[in-house]
């Protein structure tokens, strides 16, 4: 055997040297693209470019979607992706294109609210997570599918109530349950802003960029009208929940989490209607609801949320112009989401504060978090349906100016049986989108 030389250990060891630096890199860059979440986006208006500029910005996803009805908001949103610098990024209006690809491990949702469920459900039953926009649900009913369906196929499904995920509402919260105010008996949450007339509209032709009959899925088949579109259908019964559902349910969101409410209430009472707009709108301008959850009966165990929507007030409320009250035994914290917070203690004496806006990339954050490591988000389906199910409980209240009497866990209403029917909705026949169960 000939003797092996100086030089030809040194080449020797440098070629394996080489390979194991390249094996390793491969690992490494192969971890690296495991470690990437493959993503869509299903709804590129307002709040789904917002959504769309932050995901395009980020290291650990990669965009492979957006999805929209409306042609001229989809080439817009394409038009964000191509100027970000991200490629290979597809174009559709039909969210089933999106779905039916098994490589898409996460999908945000931020279509109309009579889409977020039925999109949703059919997202975590073709094996994605879902992150889905507020409210969670178009009626009571959805949201609690939308949680089985989470639960079934072991998604998790993120709510983009982003207060959860906002470091001084989180802060505020802790401070509640640190029980520095004392035992918080009763939350105030309010929705005080100055809106603007939808105006009075006759149904009309739907405009050829829009493809309305996908636009309006699920729902009850109508003709289109102009002041539908883009974002008014919040303020019809077929499509959204009113403004207690669109700006509403942040708070109400707040106020239920720093309550430490964890289930359904047994009482909602309430009155509102239209005192402001004379228009197509049919949701009321001005509420003043109230909720009740009796604890074990006692009366140290009793809890009360109450809401106050006034959509015609150009100033704020108690420094918010959307906000919480916690009012405790020994002192009360105001909170605005979007703003900061302020503790007040005995005799108005000042406490702590905290400032900070809505923060919605650590939303994202976290539920790209809870996606690789499989804990319940900041935000969980859970949680959103609780909180919208409240706001669908006013929204019934207020119609049918009738207290509600609720049995907490079959989701019912017991009091009347008009009202009960409320927790449902009417789906238009044999659509593929419609939940079953519903």
């Amino acid at each position: 055997m000939p003797a092996v030389t100086r030089r030809d250990f040194l080449q020797t060891s440098a070629v394996a040297t080489t390979a194991a630096a390249l094996a390793s890199s491969a690992a490494v860059a192969k971890a690296a693209a495991a470690d990437v979440l493959n993503v869509a986006l299903i709804g590129c208006g307002g709040m789904g470019t917002n959504h769309l500029r932050n995901l395009v910005a980020r290291k650990d996803v990669k965009l492979s979607y957006v999805c929209d009805v409306d042609a001229n908001r989809l080439a817009a949103a394409a038009k964000i992706v191509e100027t970000s610098g991200t490629s290979g990024v597809q174009a559709v209006k039909d969210l089933r294109k999106v779905l039916d690809d098994k490589t898409i491990d996460a999908v945000w949702i931020a279509t109309p609210d009579h889409w977020h469920s039925p999109a949703a459900i059919l997202a975590v039953d073709a094996g994605k997570h879902v992150y889905v926009e507020k409210p969670v649900s178009h009626n009571i009913r959805e949201g609690r599918l939308l949680t089985e369906a989470a639960r079934k196929q072991k998604k998790i499904v993120q709510v983009g109530t982003q207060s959860r995920s906002t470091p001084h509402c989180m802060r505020a919260v802790e401070i509640i349950k640190e029980g520095t105010i004392g035992e918080v008996k009763v939350a105030k949450a309010w929705n005080s802003q100055l809106r603007s007339s939808i105006g009075k509209q006759q149904p009309s032709s739907p405009p050829d960029y829009l493809d309305f009959d996908l636009w309006l899925g699920p729902a009850p088949k109508r003709e289109y009208q102009s002041n539908l579109l883009p974002g008014v259908w919040r303020w019809f019964r077929d499509f959204g929940a009113g403004d207690i559902g669109n700006d509403g349910v942040h708070d109400i969101d707040v106020a239920r989490w720093g309550l430490g409410v964890t289930g359904n209430p047994s009482t909602a009472t309430g009155l509102g209607s239209k005192f402001f707009f004379d228009d197509d709108q049919q949701f009321p301008d001005t509420q003043y609801c109230v909720f009740e959850w009796p604890g074990d009966g006692t009366p140290a165990s009793k809890r009360q949320l109450i809401f106050e929507q006034r959509d015609w007030s150009p100033y704020v409320q108690e420094g918010y112009e959307n906000g919480v009250a916690f009012y405790g035994t020994k002192g009360v914290i105001i909170i605005g989401h979007t703003v900061g917070f302020q503790v007040f203690g005995p005799r108005n004496k000042p406490g702590e504060t905290g400032s900070g806006s809505a923060d919605l990339v650590a939303h994202h954050t976290n539920f790209i978090e809870c996606v690789k490591s499989g804990k319940r988000p900041n935000s969980d389906a859970e949680e959103g349906h609780l909180s919208a199910t409240l706001v669908h409980l006013a929204n019934i209240t207020c119609r049918l100016q009738k207290t509600l009497h609720l049995d907490p866990v079959k989701e019912i209403i017991t009091s009347d049986d008009a009202a009960n029917k409320l927790v449902r909705r009417n789906y238009r026949d044999g659509h593929w989108a419609v939940p079953k169960g519903v």
